[in-house]
């Protein structure tokens, strides 16, 4: 009995897994609020009544896949940062990682934060506060590597640090749009080139970065 339940819960993850990934895709293109059961279901190829097993309504979803969205992204921007060694080179490591997710394609609408931002921002309620509990996060996770770097002297104590992270985060963001309607190639480009410039600037030691 105990291997039967262990299966049937391991299938149930699998699925629940298989969705997120879907439901990630889908609002990054049509936004949380366009995503829904049935969207989602003909997608996959599974029915309606498959989804309300894991989700009781709309709302319970769309914050699932926000989580699920903070743990893709942890995975594929995070992470790989954080085996670079500490430093001005970590906090540029992060900026690159971000420019491959976006370049890479992973998901069809370029940023799930970028849509969910832009969708809720001014429509109070849970996904609203969700969502802007996402982007605090992730702005003070830029902070704590600039921090780092400063406590490494690597960057001067007297840059401000929540404004610095505020523009690598703002051009991280016009990246999503500006490839898509200006120039793809030329963007990445600028993106890389803008976040390795004002480092080099600031670092106390440039050759520790990239030249170019």
């Amino acid at each position: 009995m105990t291997n039967e339940r262990d299966g049937r819960l391991a299938r149930g993850e699998r699925t629940r897994a298989t969705v997120l990934d879907a439901a990630v895709a889908l609002a990054s293109v049509h936004g949380l609020e366009g995503l829904s059961f049935g969207q989602l279901a003909e997608h996959l190829g599974t029915s309606k009544s498959g989804l309300f097993a894991h989700w009781k309504d709309k709302e319970r979803l769309q914050l699932d896949t926000i989580d699920w969205a903070r743990r893709q992204w942890t995975d594929c921007v995070m992470a790989p940062a954080l085996r670079t060694p500490p430093g001005v080179r970590r906090v540029f490591a992060l900026h690159e990682a971000r420019l491959a997710f976006y370049a890479d394609g992973m998901l069809p609408g370029g940023c799930f934060f970028l849509a969910a931002q832009t969708e809720f921002d001014d429509r109070p309620g849970t996904v609203h506060a969700r969502t802007a509990a996402s982007l605090h996060d992730w702005l003070e996770f830029i902070r704590s590597l600039i921090d780092e770097a400063v406590a490494l002297g690597e960057l001067p104590d007297h840059i401000d640090t929540a404004q610095l992270a505020y523009e690598i985060d703002a051009l991280g963001e016009s990246t999503v749009i500006h490839s898509r309607l200006v120039d793809r190639d030329a963007t990445f480009t600028r993106a890389r080139r803008a976040v390795l410039d004002r480092l080099r600037a600031l670092t106390t030691d440039p050759a520790l970065l990239p030249k170019d």
